[in-house]
């Protein structure tokens, strides 16, 4: 899975521990998401969706291995 956090992230101006601030997580959960070592659950994912104002499909992609 890809997705498209940092890039959004960078575009609103924050750092990776103001966007942990603004949903309740630690910047370490930014970043381990961000660079695809870890997978959200649904609840992050949705927080971070609604905090860019943007859909999760957007946020992040499943890649195809066909």
């Amino acid at each position: 899975m890809q997705n498209n956090i940092a890039k959004f992230r960078k575009e609103a101006g924050l750092s990776q521990q103001e966007l942990a601030d603004a949903i309740n997580v630690s910047r370490k959960t930014i970043s381990t998401v961000e660079t695809n070592r870890f997978t959200p659950s649904v609840i992050i994912a949705l927080k971070i969706a609604r905090h860019f104002n943007t859909s999760v499909e957007s946020l992040f992609e499943i890649e195809d291995h066909d």
